[in-house]
């Protein structure tokens, strides 16, 4: 059955350099770090044989190791890039006021907010500024330790902090002056209803009575499309269907129009959901908004189903994802169980990240090859997958691929083709191994039953599982907890258990990838049992 993978060495940090980014033209006429930028990896890679990956990580100084203070330094440069953008920034004389959400005071805000209720100091429910969670919770003792993130060749520890989400006791919002706006873009994702819901929920807890939904995502302030009012009433039961209530799109107009209707709708408060195309864009609306000098919060909440936002657990969306690829995965596996010599193919989400595939692989239990974007195979020669599958159907009978969208692409043919949010349009791998099947068996006078399932839109378009409906309620309390507190430019997300802020541009560096040396790809091949394919 060949080895597990290749010995794969750690992910040594080194902060010398810059990743080079390429323009993003997901909002017309504007220019944002490319959500499809991966780390500038040297990666040295043969078979059986140690590989080594340099991931060069933005923006770090560089650091002089044989500088005694290297790692106090370092502390204090991740804590600056890490510090989330307030609104005492630009505005040092913000008045603040006693926070308006307060869960032991249930009275609602009245129409004059100098008596509304105040908050209660007594009530030990608010979130100290100064609250932190820790980023990283493994003490590598050796950079050779599977899965190991080190920042000096000796894997020194170095503690990495950053804030923590929830309620603070001051807000810098009046509640009966906001106007807050949400949108969602990009593709649909499980969980969309689920964070639209909360939001409105929550906004109108603090005591906001203007919310309104801007239809189809950026587009919606380039046509000036007519907002949705958002209430309770309205989004009650939203969040029991798939899909998203405001609509989806992408690309959309430049920032400056953006923030021009922004000003004329006199939104103060907008909730973005999105992946990486979408937060950089808001972060760009961020900063267009400080340059203007305008007093409104700008708060991300992160949405994409393959799981590839940089430092978090997770994204919303995933969970019902891998439950909903079980479906698929089954139907293939009892197609090809059920046939002589049956293959059973389904293609799985994951552009440029392989956590859909591989979490589905190891839950459903019954993939015998998993093929994601991070670990290069080949399909014909010795050790290719046809080779393997040949195997699998002379001792077993049949076999069933998992192959994430992104996987192979070297196989496919390329094209130039960009979709709105500035993504490669992508070949379809699928369908290019159903055919190199067949192709193979037929060569060689052996018979292969193969069916190929895709189940993508599907998996999209479901109603979030109950692990995501919990998720997505905590972020989108969290995202307006963040903006009455009087931050904007960060989104939220979970971190080792606990829900944070960060900063959007630590975000969208580039996509969150699998890590072809981590403990949980070696679960996978364990579960699979499958060979190097290279």
């Amino acid at each position: 059955m060949g080895s597990l993978s290749p010995a794969i060495t750690s992910n040594l940090i080194l902060p010398a350099k810059t990743v080079h980014r390429t323009s993003f033209h997901g909002l017309i006429g504007s220019v944002f770090p490319c959500p499809g930028d991966r780390p500038n990896m040297n990666l040295l890679c043969k078979r059986n044989r140690r590989c080594v990956a340099f991931a060069e990580k933005n923006p770090m100084s560089a650091i002089d190791f044989s500088d005694p203070e290297w790692k106090s330094k370092f502390e204090d440069d991740f804590e600056k890039r890490f510090n989330i953008p307030h609104m005492r920034d630009i505005f040092p004389d913000a008045v603040s006021y006693p926070s308006t959400f307060c869960l032991r005071m249930r009275t609602p805000v009245s129409e004059e907010f100098a008596k509304g209720y105040p908050s209660d100091e007594e009530w030990h429910g608010y979130i100290n500024n100064n609250d932190r969670v820790l980023l990283k919770v493994i003490r590598y003792s050796s950079p050779t330790s599977a899965g190991a993130e080190c920042i000096d060749p000796d894997c020194t520890w170095v503690e990495q902090w950053i804030h923590r989400a929830g309620p603070r006791e001051k807000i810098y919002f009046k509640p009966e002056d906001v106007k807050a706006a949400i949108i969602t873009c990009g593709g649909l994702c499980p969980g969309l209803n689920d964070v639209i819901r909360q939001i409105v929920i929550t906004l109108e807890i603090y005591g906001v009575k203007k919310i309104v939904g801007i239809p189809f995502g950026y587009r919606g302030f380039g046509k000036e499309l007519a907002e949705i009012p958002l209430s309770r009433k309205v989004v009650q039961n939203v969040h029991l269907s798939g899909g998203s209530l405001l609509g989806v799109s992408r690309g959309g107009p430049n920032v400056s129009e953006i923030v021009d209707s922004m000003q004329k709708r006199g939104i103060n408060m907008l909730f973005v959901l999105g992946g990486n195309g979408t937060h950089a864009g808001a972060n760009a609306i961020h900063n267009e908004l400080r340059k203007r000098g305008l007093k409104v919060a700008v708060v991300g909440v992160p949405k994409t189903i393959d799981n590839d936002i940089l430092l978090m657990d997770k994204t919303f969306g995933f969970d019902t994802a891998v439950e909903e690829a079980q479906r698929a995965i089954n139907s293939a596996y009892i197609e090809a169980h059920s046939a002589y010599r049956g293959v059973g193919i389904v293609k799985l989400m994951g552009r440029s990240s392989g956590f859909i595939a591989m979490q589905a692989a190891l839950a459903s239990g019954q993939i015998d090859i998993c093929l994601i974007p991070e670990v290069p195979f080949e399909l014909h020669g010795p050790h290719g997958v046809l080779k393997h599958l040949k195997y699998l159907l002379e001792t077993k009978g049949s076999a069933v691929i998992c192959v994430a969208e992104g996987a192979g692409q070297s196989f496919v043919e390329k094209t130039n083709a960009k979709d709105a949010s500035g993504n490669t349009v992508l070949g379809d791998i699928g369908v290019h191994i159903q055919q190199e099947i067949k192709k193979y068996f037929k060569e060689i006078g052996d018979p292969a039953d193969v069916k190929y399932i895709d189940p993508t839109y599907m998996i999209r378009a479901c109603r979030a599982n109950a692990s995501d409906g919990i998720l997505c309620t905590v972020l989108g309390q969290n995202a307006v907890h963040g903006a009455f507190a009087g931050y904007s430019g960060i989104t939220v997300g979970i971190c080792n258990t606990h829900y944070v802020y960060l900063p959007i541009p630590e975000v969208i560096s580039y996509p969150r990838t699998v890590d072809p040396n981590s403990r949980m790809w070696h679960r996978c091949l364990t579960s699979t049992g499958q060979p190097d394919f290279i």
